[in-house]
């Protein structure tokens, strides 16, 4: 029996709760300064051990890359159903020395270079996943971060990582002196979006004058520019795609044996058949799986080795990495992967640390079999976890043909600066962008058929406040990270409840409010319920007078058109939204 540290939303207090294997003593709690008073506090608790034994299950790569549910019926049932986690009589614990009561960046144990970086960047209170996940990866935890979309995650692992590696560590003597080892972080994202915002993010932090610390591979780019830089430059840094990452990796240009730290952000995503063989290359050479306790780890640094032993061959020298594991979502795949690619991984949410290889912690699915229903709530219940808490959600009907103009009236009414479109097919995203433009919106489209650098001039455009409007589909708004995007409207509805979340994920980033529109028509409402019910939101319905976005009040006789839903009956009167009422 070991510890499960938990806090309540809004300030309520810090509760440990028994019962649950969680955070043994050769583990986070026993060894770690910023851990350890927590454990001092709570060790006369009744009935709360320090210790535990957990269990760790070994499965071969290509089984962590099949279907989850097909996966988890090929597991044995080992204990009863019900038999999932017991909670007992709750403890309060002293708040002021845990690290989720921290609200600065400076009590994070940060380097002192990196903290004043921070401070000149602007940044003053963490987000709470960033408090929870900054002292697990500087206390050297292998982990696996889950938090809803636009929540900081990408800092959470950036700023510990650059705390140790690179010109703005403590054990820093200059850029030069610490290129001597190698890459010693490698960065792995599913899509090239994702990896230029990681870019741009570690960037800022570096400064002006340590950006040859970090260096992107994507596809789309040239190779042989990227094989010359990697010569020249010699990153500490890479961020990348699994094809380009694997064929540099191949042709001899990467040498990743040396690598410190592993992280794989949108992991759900790097575990789709299509990245397998990639994939599968990259967790063979990118350092090797750490065998030991994190207190008793070294990160080595295959440069010094062979200063101190000359015989030593550095090129066949492998460090042990820590993995870290990110994503929005965390199903029970993502969470086999963490605890087969790395070692003794934890779990890190805003709001507890909790051991990924404690069964049965996370998910009744773990450990027992599981239907194709229960797979499904599995992969709704991290959709709903994956959406930001400040969104509200409206739809209203429309004919078909009158969409684009319905659109061009919303956007006005709610004066909204920065837009997201979202639409299912990729031919008719240009036909809506000329008519936005013709109704006198400055609007651009992502698709396939765009090259890497005109990609990223719309990109630009759109940050920069040049384009009001973005019109893009599924696929190409992947890894998208727009912090000023107010509205994302969904002009066609999305297949599924987890596509709606990923959509509405594009707005509301960081704690600010967002909104999300869905345009159909009548006959498309019982979708709308469909998503009400999976994701747990509700969706009202509105309508447009007088350039104002208000809510749809059942008229007095008849019906106005579309399904009669009983959320409609229950509307306050037509107070416009965005003001009063949007408010609330």
């Amino acid at each position: 029996m070991a510890l499960l540290v938990s806090r309540s939303v809004k300030g309520l207090p810090l509760c440990i709760f028994g019962q649950l294997p969680l955070l043994s003593g050769r583990s986070l709690c026993s060894k770690s300064p910023v851990f350890a008073p927590l454990l001092k506090s709570a060790a006369g608790a009744p009935g709360i051990s320090a210790t535990s034994s957990s269990t760790s299950a070994s499965l071969s790569l290509d089984t962590l890359f099949e279907d989850e549910a097909a996966a988890a019926k090929r597991v044995q049932r080992r204990e009863p159903k019900a038999a999932f986690a017991r909670t007992s009589k709750v403890e309060s614990v002293d708040t002021r020395s845990f690290p989720f009561a921290e609200k600065s960046f400076s009590a994070l144990k940060l380097s002192r270079l990196l903290q004043r970086r921070i401070a000149d960047e602007g940044l003053e209170v963490p987000t709470d996943v960033q408090v929870a996940a900054i002292p697990t990866i500087l206390d050297g935890h292998d982990a696996a971060i889950q938090s809803f979309t636009g929540s900081g995650k990408t800092l959470a692992y950036l700023l510990p990582i650059l705390s140790k590696v690179g010109p703005l560590s403590d054990s820093s003597a200059g850029v030069e002196a610490v290129n001597r080892g190698g890459v010693e972080v490698l960065i792995v994202v599913p899509s090239r979006e994702l990896a230029m915002q990681i870019v741009r993010e570690a960037e800022k932090m570096l400064g002006p004058f340590n950006k040859k610390v970090i260096q992107q591979l994507i596809g789309g780019a040239n190779p042989n520019r990227q094989e010359e830089a990697l010569k020249k430059n010699k990153p500490l840094i890479v961020v990348g795609t699994p094809g380009r990452i694997s064929e540099l990796s191949r042709a001899g240009k990467l040498h990743t044996h040396s690598c410190q730290f592993l992280v794989l952000d949108e992991a759900d995503q790097l575990l789709s058949s299509k990245f397998r063989d990639d994939m599968r290359r990259i967790l063979e050479h990118v350092g090797q799986r750490r065998s030991s306790d994190p207190a008793k780890a070294t990160h080595s640094n295959p440069a010094e080795s062979a200063e101190e032993n000359p015989s030593v061959k550095t090129v066949k020298k492998k460090v042990e990495r820590q993995t870290i594991l990110v994503s929005a979502t965390m199903p029970p795949a993502v969470l086999r992967a963490a605890s087969s690619w790395g070692h003794k991984p934890l779990l890190v949410r805003a709001t507890s640390i909790i051991d990924v290889e404690t069964p049965g912690a996370f998910s009744p699915a773990w450990g027992s079999p599981v239907d194709k229903d229960e797979a499904q709530s599995a992969d709704l219940k991290g959709a709903r976890e994956s959406l930001p808490p400040n969104l509200e959600h409206f739809y209203l009907l429309s004919p078909l043909h009158h969409r684009v103009d319905f659109l061009r009236k919303c956007i006005h009414a709610l004066d909204s600066q920065s837009v997201i479109v979202f639409m299912n097919h990729s031919k008719r995203l240009k036909d809506t962008e000329y008519k936005l433009v013709a109704r006198g919106i400055a609007a651009g489209s992502l698709h396939g058929e765009l090259g890497k650098l005109e990609r990223q001039n719309i990109l630009n455009a759109f940050r920069n406040g040049k384009l009001r409007v973005l019109v893009v589909s599924e696929v190409g708004a992947r890894g998208l990270d727009i912090p000023g995007c107010d509205l994302v409207v969904n002009l066609e509805l999305p297949t599924d409840g987890s596509h709606y979340a990923h959509r509405g994920g594009r707005t509301g980033r960081l704690g600010r409010r967002g909104t999300v529109i869905n345009i159909c028509e009548g006959s498309e409402e019982f979708v709308i319920e469909k998503f009400e019910k999976q994701l747990g939101i509700s969706i009202r319905r509105c309508d447009i007078f007088d350039s104002k976005l208000e809510l749809w009040k059942k008229p007095a006789f008849g019906k106005a058109g579309g399904k009669e839903r009983k959320t409609s009956e229950k509307t306050e009167s037509s107070s416009s939204v965005g003001g009063d009422e949007a408010a609330s």
